[in-house]
């Protein structure tokens, strides 16, 4: 199992995505890579990143605000309260964020709730394909 995640036996993992504007490719060619494990899933996201990853991808994404009117902060509200797994954030380090802080508030959620983040692509797939092991081995036991 992830370490930090919770068992989701009771339930499909809950698993948030968002991409910061420059890595919004790079996180629909995820979302594609892992349709299958994702279709499996509950999924999360920001505004823009939830709505490129239904239309691209075709999967169901619950979609918060965009991530500077408050998207991050919703999704680290719901981390919070016990409701997300992992989080894949593809954040672009190369280019400032005017919601910096809230960015921050959400890494740092992760870290205090004891839940998986991937910020790049190569920890993602890690993560995703950990996460896709695990719902293999639930699936048969």
């Amino acid at each position: 199992m992830i370490p930090g995640a919770r068992a989701a036996s009771a339930r499909e993992p809950t698993v948030a995505l968002i991409a910061h504007d420059r890595k919004k490719g790079a996180i629909v060619a995820l979302a594609r890579e892992f349709e299958p494990l994702l279709r499996r899933c509950r999924l999360l996201a920001t505004g823009t990143t939830g709505s490129l990853v239904a239309h691209e991808v075709g999967l169901a994404v619950e979609c918060m605000l965009s991530g500077p009117m408050g998207g991050d902060l919703q999704i680290g509200a719901r981390l919070s309260a016990g409701e997300v797994d992992l989080v894949v954030f593809l954040r672009d380090p190369m280019t400032p964020q005017p919601h910096e802080p809230d960015i921050n508030a959400l890494v740092r959620a992760c870290d205090v709730h004891d839940i998986p983040c991937a910020t790049n692509e190569s920890s993602a797939r890690m993560l995703l394909r950990s996460l896709e092991r695990d719902s293999e081995g639930a699936a048969d036991s």
